[in-house]
């Protein structure tokens, strides 16, 4: 047998063009025509998953707090930035538009920065008022908690990033905020393509490197993989989506090695497990020894369990504020909440509401975070 007629290796992704196209089988093998449906149906489902998430929603209060901003009267490019950076469908939105425009950098603008800076703050406004919405937590029926959970591991990704390269003097900075939030859009196709994703096909995988070999080898993709042909879809510079399809890689340098430390980082203070020793080399793979690994990992919020909590301040929240916020951290739907708490889905929104103002967040991710800072969580 030749190495090109030897079976493919199951825990090995599959390359952009052969995740969306129907897979050889062995010709002479009895299960060659199951085994083809079952790669034509993997085909279909990503493809109706790519074309679905071409227009991808925005959060209704991200948003609106960016139409507020560049409503202002005067207002600057780190305010608008500040705005929706932290948002999945408004960065991709901002760079889409920003490398449309025509000049010397029009299909290299990398960061939400240099998009900002070559939009005016009326095409900001006209760009959002545009973006459809939508809340998390009214998609249980299909969903679930999934998107919730999805977006809350940007947003802590994106902070492990961004500590990461306060302390390495990394100097692509501005980029790696948006390489760091988009890492996992793949799983939005996957949510998309395959209702049981990712409980079904994780099942009892506890670190990232075993989910990923359990996408392998249940769908013949990965997330990483399917997330790059995402990007480049929307199209985003190829910068950007090849950081988003390497970041499971080992043997990843530069950016990719940045952002899967801050993905396994977030993990952890999020209380799952993660490889110490991966951990450690990924750290060695950017530049930082042990002390510095350790020095980041305890600036980071962490995950209420295993008696870590670190500086408690004086809780503001109520004792049922805080069980709303546990439950949103958990990645729970207001129907949910208000299930368990045997509360109404109104009264619900009333305490999230007192929460964003007794913390002044802005939105649901951001409280969780300050809450879990802070020892409250």
């Amino acid at each position: 047998m030749t190495p090109a007629d030897a079976p493919r290796n199951p825990t090995e992704p599959m390359t952009p063009a052969e995740a969306l196209s129907p897979q050889p089988d062995n010709p002479g093998g009895p299960n060659a025509d199951v085994q083809r449906r079952h790669n034509e149906g993997h085909g279909r489902r990503l493809t109706a998953a790519f074309e679905a998430l071409e227009a991808f929603p925005a959060l209704a209060e991200s948003r609106n707090r960016l139409l507020a901003v560049v409503g202002q009267e005067r207002v600057s490019t780190g305010e608008v930035v500040a705005a929706d950076d932290s948002d999945v469908a408004l960065v991709n939105s901002d760079l889409r538009l920003g490398n449309q425009v025509e000049g010397k950098n029009q299909g290299r603008v990398e960061s939400v920065v240099q998009a900002v800076e070559l939009l005016s703050p009326d095409a900001v406004h006209a760009l959002a008022s545009r973006t459809r919405t939508f809340d998390f937590f009214e998609r249980t029926s299909v969903w679930d908690a999934a998107p919730e959970r999805f977006r809350l591991h940007g947003i802590a990704t994106q902070r492990a990033a961004d500590r990461l390269a306060t302390e390495t003097g990394y100097e692509h900075r501005d980029r790696l905020m948006v390489t760091s939030l988009l890492h996992d859009i793949g799983k939005l196709v996957l949510m998309h393509a395959y209702p049981g994703y990712p409980a079904q096909v994780h099942q009892n995988a506890r670190t990232p490197e075993e989910r990923i070999h359990r996408e392998r080898r249940e769908l013949g993709v990965d997330h990483a993989l399917v997330g790059g042909v995402l990007a480049r879809r929307w199209g985003l510079p190829k910068a950007i989506a090849a950081v988003i399809e390497r970041h499971h890689a080992e043997d990843g340098d530069g950016e990719t090695a940045f952002v899967r430390l801050a993905d396994m980082l977030a993990h952890y203070s999020q209380g799952s497990p993660v490889s110490p020793t991966e951990l450690l080399r990924c750290a060695r793979q950017i530049g930082m020894g042990p002390a510095e690994l350790r020095s980041v990992m305890y600036d980071l919020p962490y995950a209420a369990n295993g008696g870590r909590t670190r500086h408690v301040d004086p809780c503001p929240l109520s004792a049922r504020e805080v069980e709303v916020l546990k439950r949103l951290a958990e990645g729970k739907v207001y129907k949910q909440i208000a299930l368990e708490l045997t509360l109404s889905t109104s009264t619900v929104r009333t305490h999230l509401h007192n929460i964003y103002g007794k913390l002044g967040a802005v939105d649901r991710a951001q409280a969780v975070l300050m809450a879990t800072e802070r020892g409250w969580l």
